[in-house]
């Protein structure tokens, strides 16, 4: 796998000129022409990209996924996120392989600096490429206006240039949450019946023996099987519900507790042992965190 550790190496491969700053540029998708496309089978970089894209002609893969973009689309990486290019072979990146921008800094622009810490909260940096997200009109051009002020501030360095472009940078990242927010609300009706899913598989799993002699639930099992990357899939029901995927199984593991607990004369730690703890002292913990008295005492309270 290649690893890609500066913006200088970054554009060499892409066969377009030097960055003007050595730690962050913005890329115009229309001047890539990146010959040697083995390179982009498997690889990952040491620094964060945004990426605006139209009429893409190249398929690009996470995990066993396809994205095809060929409408606007924005898409986030981090550092080290290993990524996956398929070029198409009519094309072969001879020719220019789409529109848009591609804005690329590096972990060590963000040294000193609020962002770097915070930059982390932004779950979208984690999603799959089939989680991109899609743009109207005017979302698109408030994100084209950003790219364009950073890309002319990185045209003359000085004291101010860090400052100017992070707070771009901050302001690019606030709209694309608030958009992401947007996108999860206007496909509320596809959401609704993705959390009916979501909770028929905590129904099922709670219900089967066999499945808990595996443990809990976790969020990684609930994102695959629904076809989402964790991140997105949290970060959805947390708009959507006010809890995000953990506390959504927590609740349907207290829901089947308390059934336990007053419909049959299990110990606690039976029914701890039947709902995938290990230990009945993480079952006591959780479930007076949750009800604010521990499980003998809720089944007392029904007696």
């Amino acid at each position: 796998m290649q690893t890609i550790n500066s913006l200088s190496e970054f554009h060499r491969l892409l066969s377009i000129t030097p960055p003007l700053h050595p730690l962050v540029s913005v890329v115009l998708v229309s001047e890539i022409h990146a010959v040697n496309s083995n390179l982009w089978r498997h690889f990952s970089t040491d620094f964060y990209t945004i990426s605006l894209k139209n009429n893409i002609q190249s398929n690009v893969k996470y995990g066993q996924q396809y994205y095809d973009f060929d409408k606007g689309t924005m898409t986030f990486t981090a550092p080290k996120q290993v990524q996956s290019v398929e070029v198409d072979k009519t094309n072969a990146f001879n020719e220019t392989i789409g529109t848009g921008y591609v804005l690329i800094f590096h972990s060590d622009f963000l040294k000193k600096h609020l962002l770097q810490s915070t930059i982390k909260n932004y779950g979208f940096f984690s999603y799959s490429l089939s989680e991109a997200l899609h743009l109207s009109q005017q979302e698109e051009q408030n994100v084209v206006d950003i790219f364009q002020k950073i890309e002319k501030e990185c045209q003359h360095i000085d004291k101010h240039t860090q400052d100017i472009i992070l707070s771009q940078i901050n302001l690019l990242l606030t709209y694309s949450n608030r958009f992401y927010e947007r996108q999860f609300i206007t496909r509320k009706a596809v959401n609704n019946d993705l959390l009916s899913k979501m909770e028929q598989l905590l129904k099922d799993y709670f219900d089967n023996a066999e499945t808990l002699k595996s443990g809990l639930p976790t969020v990684e099992y609930l994102a695959n099987q629904l076809n989402f990357s964790t991140n997105y899939l949290s970060d959805m029901l947390r708009l959507l519900t006010g809890q995000n995927a953990q506390q959504h199984i927590h609740e349907k593991l207290l829901e089947k507790a308390k059934e336990k607990l007053l419909t049959t004369n299990l110990s606690v730690s039976e029914i701890a042992y039947e709902l995938g703890f290990e230990r009945s002292q993480s079952f006591n913990r959780l479930f007076k965190k949750k009800t604010e008295m521990s499980p003998l005492k809720y089944r007392q309270s029904f007696n």
